[in-house]
């Protein structure tokens, strides 16, 4: 009798561990990007609009290539990425997995991460995926190209911005068609401007308001060798970046811009406050962070910095899978 009472006990504890496993029990593991990386910073500025804290999950340190393929196997429950419109890492996913759901930020989530942060609503349509049923609430900032003042001269700085814009139609990532005259101011309020981006706009007709930043870089003294600080593989700045260098090998003079793959932001902009990197694509948040000695610069401004050009809209995309059952950031409290 003891032994099928205790296996009657078993056969109830087991029952009840499938029961919490199949209605979501246990912390979720997200990919929050990797450290230094404004996809990280994000993250945990939405996590915290819902008051969810550091123990309530398990933080995967990925970036978006990684943590799609950990969505894919299953090891990953949510994955927060910055990402142009449409992703191909997503739409690669949805082949892979077929039944990828993007989670909506709540309207009071939104309202909360726009008062802490420089970033801003924005609405993904429907039709932007092809597993979309509704449109995704989110939030969105810009993609943006950070000089180094102390490589970048004048006239290097208006022949990159130049080439951004009158050569975009060559660049055959999706994202380059946001490279036009009318976007080119995008992000930059509140930077340094450098100043041969400055004159290139201006000659094209632009109102270019921005404060215009100390060059140290002179034209006899340039180097042929520059590198561009782009994201991690599976993003969009290191395929987008590397098209953009061959576009500068190609149509400016004397240069040789090589694309490194990096943790993004923070770390291009921390690379080039150390001149250990001439370009850098940044969120443009994380710019004015650096500008001002905030938020992972807290004390170390970047005063070696200057805004080139935009490059395209950032749109905060959170991924899951249907078999989760996740329906929101509420589901994990």
């Amino acid at each position: 009798m003891r032994k099928s009472r205790v296996h009657s006990l078993l056969v109830v504890l087991l029952g009840v561990i499938l029961l919490l496993s199949a209605c979501g029990g246990g912390k979720k593991n997200i990919a929050i990007g990797p450290p230094a990386s404004e996809t990280n910073n994000v993250s945990k500025i939405i996590l915290d609009a819902y008051g969810v804290g550091d123990g309530d999950y398990k933080a995967f340190l990925e970036g978006f290539g990684a943590a799609a393929d950990g969505v894919q196997d299953g090891n990953i429950d949510i994955s927060i990425g910055i990402l142009g419109l449409p992703a191909a890492s997503i739409e690669s996913l949805q082949a892979s997995a077929g039944d990828v759901k993007m989670i909506s930020l709540s309207e009071d989530a939104i309202k909360k991460i726009e008062e802490k942060s420089g970033y801003k609503h924005f609405t993904i349509p429907k039709d932007t995926y092809d597993f979309l049923t509704d449109d995704v609430q989110t939030i969105t900032a810009y993609a943006i190209l950070m000089g180094n003042t102390n490589t970048i001269d004048e006239e290097l700085g208006y022949e990159l911005a130049k080439s951004m814009i009158e050569n975009a139609s060559e660049n055959t990532h999706a994202q380059a068609k946001q490279m036009i005259l009318e976007n080119a101011l995008n992000g930059a309020e509140g930077l340094l401007i450098h100043p041969g981006a400055k004159k290139y706009y201006e000659e094209q007709g632009l109102t270019v308001n921005n404060e215009v930043a100390e060059v140290s870089a002179t034209k006899g003294d340039r180097k042929a060798e520059f590198t561009l600080g782009t994201g991690s593989q599976g993003g969009t700045y290191y395929p987008l970046g590397g098209e953009m260098a061959n576009l500068w090998n190609k149509y400016v003079d004397g240069i040789n811009v090589t694309n490194m793959e990096t943790g993004a932001s923070v770390e291009n902009l921390s690379s080039i406050s150390k001149d250990e990197m001439d370009l850098g694509m940044s969120v443009h948040v994380p710019a004015l962070n650096a500008l001002n000695g905030k938020a992972d610069f807290e004390g170390n401004a970047v005063t070696n910095a200057a805004f080139i050009g935009h490059i395209y809209p950032e749109v905060v995309q959170i991924v899951t899978r249907e078999k989760t059952k996740i329906k929101g950031f509420e589901d994990l409290k």
